[in-house]
């Protein structure tokens, strides 16, 4: 099928990508000509596990455009994956979503069958307001046409995004056309099936289940989105309230989160105790269902709950070191990680950046390590007062308290003994509880993780 996708961020890139691989054919439009320039270079604007092979093998499938004056007006698909950032009142800003289906329906071949399919995670209602502003240009242009706007939401997680696409738990498509669903199934068939040759750089898991299909209306499909999300932060939320008790109480949420897992009811993802999420997905999507609930004034005290647990996780970092060095005015503190997860280089909502300027404002000096966000932190917060390092070692050289804030895989397997050994105070803070509690106490260090029990 002939697909043309607007926008080429973390959804639309790695979508495009995918589909590409599966044997569709794939146009890109950015109206970024710089990102669209560095594309058709090979070079991949985002770091994403796996990107850059499948790209090289998808690429024969690809075009890279930056004007709608390349646009493929009897596409098949239209896939909208623009950004869809918070205005800062929790409401969500539909500009560029609204930009793209003015420009579609500006450019529409009126013989044509297209679909439009709201990928970006939008409020509820997007599909109709989209279809509404595609049918006025048509309109302006004599052409009374109805269009088919489809609600398919992702449900990718940045550093696996990839494996997620290909290897989908579910789908969800959200029309109100037996015809679209159609089209949209034709789409994803290889993906329901798993009849495609995986990737060498993704490999299929063994014993896969394959896919669920939901078909559902476009309101529903918007909602499950929000839903699922706001669930997952909750999950996250809930445990690391629990680990608030845990250290007073003296019970390591660890193997609270052990004996609670295996529930099949409960499962352990998600459980995982620590400075909490970040990210474009969670905060952005809690505040805004939290906003359209206000609209109809619904109270959702559950997901206001999750919300504030989750910043005053980035709090208790600060409280902790307070706690072990009583002043950071001063005390030089390491942090490790800057990226709000790992395997990405996205620093949206991250954690990092917030305990950070904590420390600065309490007079700490701040160095940093990131293996791959250092570049984004630098051109996106200039004014941000730390130094950055060339490597985890010189994290801990001369450190009063080391924080490791994202659990890189190379951060699990450090030489913590020679390392320590270099510290003014041997304190570490494991944000992430990732690390050996016996074994940083073996080495001497003052070894405080999230609801340890210490």
């Amino acid at each position: 099928m002939r697909v043309l996708i607007v926008g080429s961020g973390y959804v639309g890139l790695t979508t495009g990508s995918a589909l590409a691989y599966l044997g569709h054919e794939i146009t890109l439009l950015d109206i970024d000509a710089d990102r669209i320039m560095r594309l058709k270079d090979g070079e991949v604007p985002i770091h994403e596990k796996g990107l850059n092979e499948l790209l090289s093998e998808a690429r024969h499938n690809m075009n890279f455009i930056s004007t709608w004056n390349d646009f493929d007006s009897s596409a098949d698909i239209v896939i909208i994956a623009v950004g869809t950032p918070n205005k800062g009142n929790g409401d969500v800003d539909l500009t560029y979503v609204e930009v793209v289906a003015k420009s579609i329906g500006e450019r529409l071949n009126p013989d044509s069958e297209t679909i439009i399919i709201n990928k970006s995670t939008v409020p509820i209602g997007s599909a109709r307001r989209v279809k509404t502003i595609i049918e006025q240009e048509l309109k302006k242009r004599n052409i009374v046409k109805s269009i088919d706007v489809a609600s398919n939401p992702e449900f990718l997680r940045e550093g696996e995004a990839l494996f997620d696409t290909l290897y989908p738990d579910r789908i969800v498509i959200g029309t109100e056309s037996q015809s679209a669903t159609n089209r949209l199934l034709n789409l994803y068939k290889p993906l329901l099936e798993q009849s495609f040759i995986p990737p060498i750089s993704i490999k299929r898991p063994e014993g896969l289940p394959l896919p669920s299909i939901i078909t559902t209306s476009p309101t529903s499909a918007e909602l499950i989105k929000y839903a699922a999300n706001s669930f997952l932060a909750m999950k996250i939320s809930f445990i690391n309230e629990f680990a608030g008790l845990a250290e007073l109480v003296g019970a390591d949420i660890k193997e609270v989160t052990k004996g609670i897992g295996q529930d099949s009811r409960i499962g352990s993802r998600f459980l995982n105790a620590g400075i909490g999420w970040g990210g474009s997905c969670f905060g952005k999507d809690t505040a805004a269902i939290m906003y359209t609930a206000n609209q109809y004034n619904f109270e959702m005290p559950l997901v206001h709950a999750t919300i504030k647990t989750n910043y005053k996780q980035r709090e208790s970092i600060i409280r902790k070191l307070q706690s072990e060095l009583k002043v950071l005015r001063g005390s030089t503190i390491g942090v490790l990680g800057l990226a709000f997860k790992p395997n990405t280089d996205d620093l949206r909502d991250a954690p990092s950046i917030d305990i950070i300027r904590g420390l600065l404002e309490l007079g700490a000096n701040v160095k940093v390590f990131d293996p791959v966000a250092m570049n984004n932190c630098k051109k996106q917060y200039p004014n941000l007062n730390v130094v950055y390092t060339q490597s985890a070692d010189e994290i801990f050289e001369d450190s009063h308290g080391v924080v490791l804030i994202t659990e890189w895989e190379e951060f699990l397997h450090l030489p913590y003994l020679k390392l320590a050994n270099q510290m003014k105070n041997k304190l570490i803070i494991d944000g992430r509880n990732v690390l050996d509690k016996e074994l940083m106490l073996k080495c001497g260090v003052s070894y405080k993780g999230i609801g340890r029990g210490e």
